[in-house]
């Protein structure tokens, strides 16, 4: 792809990008495809209507767990999990194992005992840790969803959309505990007494499509079909959701496919890739070096424009300056959109 190199001296202000969406159709009454890295839509159909979510719930779940408590530290389930309605691994009071062993179970075989007990030991009520889910999917700027339980039964204020479901996603997948544990297809844990429970991830995706990472299933009678997908390619990592979704394998093998063969992640900038000599007064050593010691990526659309680079600094510096300084920065644009920026730093 071509570049075109400007150099300016003035400030400009950045934009995030904004890509065509909606090429493509699915069977569910809500769902999007977003770039993870940036956030970025692709692809949504009502991605912002409020719905259930069932137990794709347990994706906030295991990621304020992992946030909150240490996945090592042996953990005795509560007797007030046992017997939750729903999916479970029939977990027995007063049994011991690692936190992390919970959440195996939570993700790969959506057990709603496990999750409940993972909401005692971390939170210490159903309640409180509710307040937790709700307090970091506020702190990502979500205003849509709201949860009332660990593990997706329906609830009043139990609720969340497309786009909200896929920004927490994008945001566990960042967590490699996260992603180690939902991209395990099989994995045991003791059981009560002796022996093992063996543990079987429902996400079929693993096995179907060339590059799946995880995430999770859920369903019940008022949510329908429930499905978050993530799957990575040449550096760019794609998050699905489908929310009500009578054929959401078939959706989101058809929303990757697309997000995969019409998008790509392009290098803007690596480290160190630019460096340019300032003037410097007031001192006896006469320049500085400015170079930028962190690099830049973006997901864009196949056959985009040029990306034109604008290098913003000033024509000298007055000392005194220091290594690590921030005298400028480049801006990276496409077709009249800016898409990213790097900072250009004092080196020497």
């Amino acid at each position: 792809m071509k570049r075109i190199f400007l150099l300016i001296l003035a400030a400009m202000f950045c934009t995030a990008p904004v890509l065509k969406v909606n090429a493509l159709d699915t069977s569910a009454r809500s769902a999007v495809l977003i770039d993870a890295a940036s956030g970025t839509v692709m692809y949504e159909k009502n991605a912002h209507e409020r719905l259930p979510m069932a137990s794709t719930t347990k994706i906030m779940t295991a990621l304020v767990a992992l946030e909150y408590a240490d996945k090592n530290a042996v953990v005795t389930v509560p007797a007030e999990a046992v017997g939750v309605e729903g999916s479970s691994v029939c977990l027995k009071a007063g049994e011991s194992m690692t936190l992390e062993e919970l959440l195996y179970a939570v993700m790969l075989e959506s057990a709603n005992d496990a999750a409940a007990a993972v909401a005692y030991i971390v939170g210490g009520s159903i309640e409180d840790f509710a307040l937790m889910m709700n307090e970091k999917a506020q702190s990502l700027g979500l205003t849509d969803t709201s949860f009332a339980n660990p593990h997706g039964l329906d609830a009043e204020n139990h609720y969340t959309t497309a786009h909200d479901l896929a920004r927490i996603a994008a945001e566990a997948m960042k967590n490699e505990d996260f992603r180690t544990i939902v991209s395990t297809y099989r994995y045991k844990i003791p059981m009560s007494e002796s022996g093992y429970r063996y543990l079987m991830n429902h996400n079929k995706l693993l096995k179907m499509y060339d590059g799946a990472l995880g995430v999770k299933t859920g369903f019940t009678k008022k949510s329908g079909r429930c499905l978050v997908s993530a799957a990575e390619r040449d550096g760019l990592m794609l998050v699905a959701v489908t929310l009500n979704a009578p054929d959401d394998w078939r959706d989101h093998s058809a929303m990757l496919d697309y997000g995969f063969g019409n998008y790509e992640m392009n290098t803007l900038a690596t480290a160190d890739e630019y460096s340019f000599t300032l003037e410097c007064v007031g001192k006896q050593t006469t320049h500085v070096t400015v170079t930028n010691p962190k690099g830049a990526s973006v997901c864009m659309q196949k056959g985009s424009g040029e990306i034109e680079q604008t290098v913003i600094l000033p024509r000298f510096v007055y000392a005194p300056v220091s290594v690590g300084d921030v005298l400028g920065r480049i801006d990276f644009s496409c077709d009249g959109k800016v898409l990213d920026s790097v900072e250009l730093v004092v080196k020497e």
